[in-house]
């Protein structure tokens, strides 16, 4: 049976940051990473990915969507982990910008996975990025 895994960015009241912090089940969620701060999504759509049988791979960054060095380190360690066969999907709740999109892009070719973000992140990007072929 494949284990379907989902790597996601976001806020945490505690872990560890610049590194892949692993979870498989809900308690473990709450005893590593604690409650979500106010306006943060990334624990909200860990529990949501945990509900689906799907383990997380959470990194945790200072403040979603400003933390430009804490989301590039983290997709340099996904790329770099010897650890992960396979991944489902990369979550970037309020990410808008360009550069992160598009690295995160090149590693979701990488393990033939999806990009999940929000439709507002999705209209951030895109008015946002240089004229392209959509």
């Amino acid at each position: 049976m494949m284990c379907h895994k989902v790597a996601l960015f976001g806020e945490a009241q505690r872990g560890e940051f610049q590194s892949l912090l692993f979870i498989s089940c809900l308690p473990t969620l709450v005893d590593t990473l604690g409650h979500p701060p106010e306006g943060s999504y990334g624990l909200h759509f860990a529990v949501q990915t945990l509900l689906f049988r799907q383990d997380v791979i959470y990194i945790r960054v200072q403040e979603e969507g400003l933390s430009v060095r804490d989301y590039m380190h983290g997709l340099y360690l996904l790329r770099k982990a010897d650890n992960i066969k396979t991944l489902s999907a990369i979550c970037l709740p309020g990410i808008g910008n360009a550069e992160i999109i598009e690295t995160a892009t090149e590693i979701c070719h990488h393990f033939r996975s999806i990009l999940i973000t929000t439709e507002g992140d999705f209209y951030d990007y895109l008015t946002s990025a240089p004229s392209k072929n959509f």
